[in-house]
């Protein structure tokens, strides 16, 4: 028996349209991270990886967006018995004493329903695995997941998997270039959920002193390997005001400014309905349309993805800060032209090539 590994990919429903395009993805990402491999094909709606490092490499991928879950699986063919065997052999091995299993198989049987495969599998691993005292468990209770795909042909019997980022993948499109400004925690999450949903990033960064450049620096290494770029610029603006709640609604309008003199036709703006006061959203909504840009609110419609995707970031413990911003007495003025003009000309570029060291890049190139 062929004892290969796959890396199997498995698409988000809005990113099935677009496995081609996850295929150049899933390419680049491991060109990036230096992982090498033999092919990657497809079988029916997933996609699979024959990597040198199967480990290395499902972790590069999972970087990416636009996947529901990666997992490293054996191939075999769908044929009811050795399924089971397959099952029982992996699941068997992978069991930990007196632990709880679920063995959940889906996808396209043939001549057999899914459930026997469970219930065939299930008692096999009792009758050969009872010196580990292993006992089943259900749907919403076990200690681990014996997870089986099936496909036309295949079966795909998984030894380890983890949840994807979900999302759309990259798109490689004109019309969907934007720039995004990262400022604090608000505007880190708000350019990630821009990539997520598929948009070519331009990042800036705007910070006002050195610790808060260290802090902005932290977030951003967690969100530029998603940019599928090897290398990557970035502009970092310092605008020197004092970043306190009484200035937080200063420091988004002075960013979404500075975001109106770059090229990109589409600008992300770092706001949500369920943070920031209606009239100051509609304000700047009202600013980037009068300079002939598209905005986007990548937050407008967040649910609790954005609890996970801040945990991406390390930033899930900042939230508490969000919950005690008070914006009843809104009442911002814009920046003049010249104050915008002044900082956009200190700016610094910095050019990352994607690496473990970035963040020594970026705080080397800015000092």
């Amino acid at each position: 028996m062929n004892e290969v590994s796959y890396i199997v990919v498995f698409p988000t429903e809005f990113s099935k349209k677009n496995i081609p395009q996850l295929i150049n993805n899933i390419k680049k990402i491991l060109k990036i991270q230096k992982q090498e491999f033999k092919k990657i094909s497809r079988d029916g709606d997933i996609i699979l990886v024959d990597a040198n490092d199967p480990v290395f490499a499902s972790s590069a991928i999972n970087l990416l967006f636009g996947i529901k879950e990666v997992a490293i699986a054996r191939k075999i063919q769908n044929n009811f018995n050795e399924i089971v065997n397959q099952i029982t052999s992996i699941g068997g091995n992978l069991l930990l004493k007196g632990e709880k299993f679920y063995v959940k198989v889906e996808g396209t049987s043939r001549g057999f329903l899914a459930k026997d495969v469970e219930i065939a599998s299930t008692s096999n691993i009792i009758e050969k695995k009872s010196n580990l005292g292993a006992v089943p468990g259900t749907e919403n209770n076990f200690d681990k997941l014996l997870y089986t795909y099936l496909t036309k042909n295949n079966a795909y019997v998984c030894i380890f998997s983890d949840t994807g980022k979900r999302g759309i993948p990259f798109i490689q499109d004109e019309s969907k270039n934007v720039i995004c400004a990262v400022f604090d925690e608000v505007s880190a999450i708000s350019c990630y959920e821009t990539i997520k949903q598929g948009f070519r990033t331009k990042i800036i960064v705007c910070y006002g002193n050195k610790n808060e450049l260290m802090n902005l620096a932290k977030m951003i290494i967690h969100i530029i390997p998603r940019l599928l770029e090897e290398r990557i610029e970035i502009e970092f603006f310092n605008i020197k005001i004092n970043y306190s709640v009484k200035n937080y609604l200063k420091i988004n309008q002075i960013a979404i400014q500075i975001l109106l003199n770059f090229k990109e036709s589409h600008v992300s703006l770092p706001l949500s309905p369920l943070i920031f006061p209606q009239r100051f959203i509609d304000d700047n909504i009202k600013i980037v349309f009068s300079q002939n840009k598209i905005p986007l609110i990548p937050l407008s419609g967040v649910d609790s993805e954005l609890i996970l995707d801040s945990r991406e970031l390390l930033i899930e413990n900042s939230f508490k800060k969000i919950e005690k911003l008070n914006f009843s007495e809104y009442n911002v003025q814009l920046a003049s032209k010249t104050e915008i003009q002044d900082i956009c000309k200190a700016g610094k570029k910095i050019m990352l090539e994607i690496g473990p060291n970035n963040l020594h890049d970026i705080l080397d190139a800015i000092e």
